[in-house]
């Protein structure tokens, strides 16, 4: 039998928190199905998407819940903040295992290596992220890979 897609765990999952009564779960489940089916329809015409581009559809929205939970703490509504959270965790168990900053700077470094940037500085910045993006996509912030590549070539 061929492997669940994760869409598909993610259904399942989704059927077996409203069972459970688990309402943080399967109201965060259905907020990300729901976001699927959205990016499913966009565009020209409807596709059904491969688990890699439903990887990038779940890294979306458990970025906007770490930046929400953010400015839910900023502006003193704890509660508010904790439940972004909890949804970005819930989310969290569908993402590959994420990268430490050390094996970020570890691949920037291999990249840098690779590209002979070292010389060129800032310049380099957008040949360095298209060898570091495929590496880390799905696995580490966008932003602070960005950020390790400027540090790394001395901006």
């Amino acid at each position: 039998m061929a492997p669940m897609s994760l869409k598909d765990r993610l259904r399942a999952d989704l059927t077996t928190a409203m069972k459970a009564r688990d309402e943080l779960r399967s109201s965060t489940l259905r907020m990300v199905l729901s976001a699927v089916t959205n990016a499913e329809v966009a565009g020209k015409s409807a596709k059904v998407l491969t688990d890699d581009e439903v990887v990038a559809v779940l890294t979306t929205e458990a970025k906007k819940r770490r930046e929400a939970a953010v400015a839910f703490a900023e502006g003193g509504r704890a509660e508010s903040a904790e439940k972004e959270r909890a949804e970005a965790a819930v989310i969290a168990d569908y993402l590959p295992e994420q990268l430490t900053e050390a094996e970020v700077a570890d691949i920037v470094a291999a990249a840098i290596e690779s590209t002979g940037a070292a010389a060129e500085g800032m310049k380099a910045m957008g040949k360095v992220m298209g060898v570091v993006t495929p590496q880390v996509k799905g696995r580490a912030d966008g932003g602070a890979v960005a950020a390790e590549v400027r540090r790394q070539l001395g901006a």
